[in-house]
């Protein structure tokens, strides 16, 4: 349509052609009509005026010979030729009345076929972060429409646990930064209240405010590498998994004294991010050794498993059901329901390792160990040698 056309075309009707659906497929309907009548007239002039088709309505016309000799067809083709001028009319007419007429009803269909996508529509519209559990819930046939309505269900239900998680993060992260900032204050306050306060109670307070300092630098530290492995990779480089391995248990050792380390390092090669994947080893070795018993064992393999590099890290230590097991890996979930402990461990180490084994498209699985005590397998994409 040319922009002189389109200058012509009033503003209004033109935004509703735009906007609506409905009247675009009503135009298409009453267009495509059009076509295929207009094919219609031209198929049947086209045999009448070859002849294949005989006017059974011919009337007999009355010829009188002309001075000029011209022959009595000429007369015959006169009327053939008014014929077809009448049939074209009366077809032309008849379309233009036929196609009138299909609009009301291509619009009637087209609202009827639309009325699905609109209660859609209004229902989605609905729809907000407070009330995601929501849903559209259409009948009728399983057709286009329906499997539409029932994707937008599947996704407002996992917009729904999203959201959940996310607002039980927020919460339980609060929470723990809170609470060193309220112990902070109190010592301070407590200290200063303190008449007879002197250089040695005001040194096991500092004391006391540094340990404080240093569990919300740590806490602050494990959401950061939780926020980036679920940002996703950078940058990748080749690794060794047994060597990153045997440098997290040399970090390890001094909090794992009187622990029995059991170590089977095999060289597995992988593609990832050097900091992370040590910070994933780091936080089995750190998760193993804190809930742990004294006298109790840690185990630390390294293996490669078909494609996969494999590192499985168990432990001894208090007895885990089965159905507890995934939700050790929410963000400030421990053992036996606690949320928080005084040692500076928050409950993040199974939920950060599960965000950098997702960044590098890995798989990570737990299993309870039957005498107590968790076993946590990490499979990770291996580089394959080439020859």
């Amino acid at each position: 349509m040319s922009a002189v056309a389109l200058r012509l075309v009033p503003r209004r009707w033109w935004k509703l052609s735009e906007r609506s659906a409905r009247l675009r497929l009503t135009v298409l309907y009453s267009g495509m009509f059009l076509l295929l009548g207009t094919i219609l007239i031209a198929v049947i002039l086209l045999f009448v005026r070859s002849g294949a088709v005989v006017n059974s309505s011919a009337r007999a016309v009355a010829v009188s010979p002309s001075s000029s000799g011209a022959p009595v067809q000429d007369a015959v083709t006169q009327q053939h030729l008014a014929d077809l001028a009448r049939l074209l009319a009366v077809s032309w007419f008849t379309l233009a009345l036929t196609a009138v007429a299909s609009a009301p009803l291509g619009w009637f269909a087209a609202g009827r076929m639309l009325r699905p996508l609109r209660q859609m529509t209004t229902a989605a519209r609905a729809i907000s972060a407070g009330n995601l559990h929501d849903r559209l819930a259409l009948d009728g046939p399983h057709d286009e429409f329906r499997q539409l309505g029932d994707t937008i269900d599947d996704l407002l239900a996992r917009l729904e646990t999203a959201f959940a998680a996310q607002r039980r993060f927020v919460a339980n992260a609060a929470h723990e930064l809170r609470t060193p900032l309220t112990l902070e204050r109190t010592l301070l306050q407590v200290a200063l209240a303190d008449p007879n306060a002197n250089a040695t109670s005001l040194r096991a307070t500092c004391e006391e405010l540094l340990a404080a300092g240093r569990n919300q630098e740590r806490l602050l530290e494990a959401l950061l590498t939780l926020a980036t492995s679920e940002r996703g990779l950078e940058y990748r480089e080749t690794l060794d998994l047994a060597s990153l391995g045997q440098r997290a248990l040399a970090q390890a050792e001094t909090s794992a004294r009187g622990l029995d380390m059991r170590t089977r390092l095999s060289p597995v090669s992988l593609r990832g991010d050097r900091a992370l994947i040590e910070r994933l080893i780091a936080n089995l070795l750190d998760n193993a050794i804190a809930h742990n018993h004294a006298g109790g064992w840690i185990e630390i393999e390294t293996a490669p498993e078909s494609d996969r590099a494999v590192v499985r890290v168990a432990n001894s230590g208090p007895v885990i059901y089965p159905d507890e097991v995934e939700r050790l890996f929410e963000p400030f979930q421990r053992g036996a329901g606690e949320r928080t402990a005084a040692d500076g461990h928050y409950g993040l180490g199974l939920s950060i390792a599960r965000a950098i084994v997702r960044a590098h498209d890995g798989e990570i699985s737990a299993a309870p160990q039957p005498a107590g005590g968790l076993a946590v397998t990490v499979r990770l994409p291996a580089v394959t040698a080439t020859i």
